[in-house]
């Protein structure tokens, strides 16, 4: 694939992820609250659903994927159910939380199904990738190579910005020691998951 090409679809791809959406606000308000631990297993997660959608682009399934728009319906409610549940768990802990210390532990297969079912309902990943990829790459043209060449792309572009808003978040978690401090970054984790839950149902 001509780099030019991939460096187009590279830059593309960067500017969706860094405007935050229900996945980067549920991974900063997780890693705020909980702390870094099951991160790496919920972005797993994410990037699962992003290769998803790229190779349902590359392989022209894109048709497929509009007739499957029911199933990825009960997919994003099923995620921002989760997000939801997540928020309320937030919300309630929030009293004798203590944002410097340790949280209790999650499942990492929750949270890498969490990260899955987040991507593949989100429409904005949707039409990126089966509506703007089209427009950058000619996937009528991508051989096995350009396919692998696109799937680094992803893993790189995504894991780079996820994990980078997860170091953010945990170096901003150091400043909430007090317990009003941990009391209010909590409950605005909360509120921004249930945003995030509002945010992937409503588009």
């Amino acid at each position: 694939m001509p780099l030019s090409s991939l460096l187009v679809f590279a830059l593309a791809y960067l500017a969706v992820l860094i405007v935050p959406g229900p996945g980067v606000t549920a991974v900063i308000s997780r890693v705020l609250v909980r702390g870094p631990r099951g991160t790496p297993a919920f972005i797993a997660g994410f990037l699962t659903g992003a290769l998803c959608w790229l190779t349902l682009a590359v392989t022209g399934l894109a048709a497929l994927a509009a007739t499957l728009g029911p199933v990825f319906t009960v997919i994003r409610w099923a995620g921002a159910a989760y997000l939801l549940r997540m928020a309320w768990k937030l919300w309630r802990a929030a009293p004798g939380l203590r944002a410097g210390g340790p949280a209790p532990a999650e499942r990492g297969w929750r949270l890498y199904l969490t990260g899955l079912s987040i991507n593949l309902g989100n429409p904005k990943a949707m039409v990126f990738f089966l509506a703007l990829l089209p427009t950058v790459v000619d996937v009528e043209a991508i051989t096995p190579a350009g396919y692998a060449e696109l799937a680094l792309t992803v893993i790189v572009t995504l894991t780079t910005v996820m994990g980078g808003y997860a170091i953010l978040a945990a170096r901003a978690r150091r400043l909430f020691t007090t317990p009003r401090a941990a009391r209010a970054v909590s409950r605005g984790s909360s509120l921004a998951m249930a945003g995030a839950a509002a945010a992937l149902v409503a588009r």
